[in-house]
């Protein structure tokens, strides 16, 4: 799926950076192809972790995006709460049980990388 877009970057937001201490360590539960684009997480060393636990998703991807400050960017999460509205519009919903393996999430996600790579383009 990744292929055909070379400098898409992955910052991984999950509990699991927090539990393994580690992005690397989660990261190295990636197929190879993802593993090698994961750049970060969402939660830093830096971070008091009780606080980003209470964080909803979408206030933790919003924070990440306001830190590293990204061209372009997509979110894919099964969980739309805490959205900010000017975030809201970089999300792909996907299903809670089958990812972007729903054909509606998938679609999206298509439809949405070569968007950001046409205009890239231009």
């Amino acid at each position: 799926m990744l292929d055909p877009y070379p400098d898409v970057r992955i910052v991984l937001s999950t509990s699991w950076v927090i539990v393994y201490r580690s992005v690397l360590k989660v990261a190295h539960r990636l197929p190879a192809g993802l593993r090698a684009r994961v750049v970060g997480a969402t939660f830093h060393g830096e971070m008091d972790v009780s606080r980003f636990r209470e964080m909803p998703r979408g206030r933790q991807v919003c924070a990440d995006i306001v830190r590293r400050r990204p061209v372009a960017w997509l979110a894919l999460d099964d969980n739309g709460d805490g959205w900010l509205s000017w975030a809201r519009e970089h999300l792909v919903l996907t299903d809670p049980v089958l990812g972007i393996a729903s054909p509606q999430a998938l679609a999206r996600l298509k439809a949405e990388l070569a968007g950001m790579a046409t205009h890239a383009a231009h």
